[in-house]
Parts: C-alpha cells; structure tokens; sequence
C-alpha cells in the first residue's frame, strides 16, 4: 500500500493525501508538480526513475489506512535532473 507521504522531499511543500499535485516514482520518493516540473524534469533525484501523479486514496479508507506522517526532506536540497 502506498505511504501517501506529506510532503515534497525537495522544497518540504505540504502534499496532503488528497492532493492531485503530489508525485511519486516506482520507490515512493514524493515531489510536489513545482519541483517536478521545474528542477526535477519529471525524473526522480533519488533513482532517476519517472514521476507520475500519486493516486489520491478516497476519505473513507484512510480511516482505516492512514497516510504517512513521516516527512523526508533532501536537506542539501534537489540537484537537476540526471
């Protein structure tokens, strides 16, 4: 199941789980649209993996199934794309 993590790893944007502006790679990593539109070019810093729109999961399950509250920021920042 997917983390939903709060926030963007590079500018510590708050992307709530309902946020259609969060995105992820194939490892969760998660950017805000900013970052991976601008700096990022769509490419994740961590694996160079593709950043696609992270599912927005409904009200209702994250009752059950909560998103993550655990925060991961690159404190050195993000470097360009590869």
């Amino acid at each position: 199941m997917l983390a939903l993590r709060p926030n963007c790893e590079c500018c510590d944007r708050d992307l709530p789980p309902d946020s259609r502006d969060a995105y992820i790679c194939s490892f969760e990593c998660t950017f805000c649209g900013d970052c991976r539109d601008g700096v990022l070019k769509e490419h994740c810093p961590n694996c160079g993996g593709e950043l696609v729109r992270r599912p927005v999961r409904p009200a209702g399950k994250l009752v059950n199934n909560p998103a993550s509250t655990q925060r991961v920021l690159k404190a050195e920042g993000c470097p360009p794309a590869f």
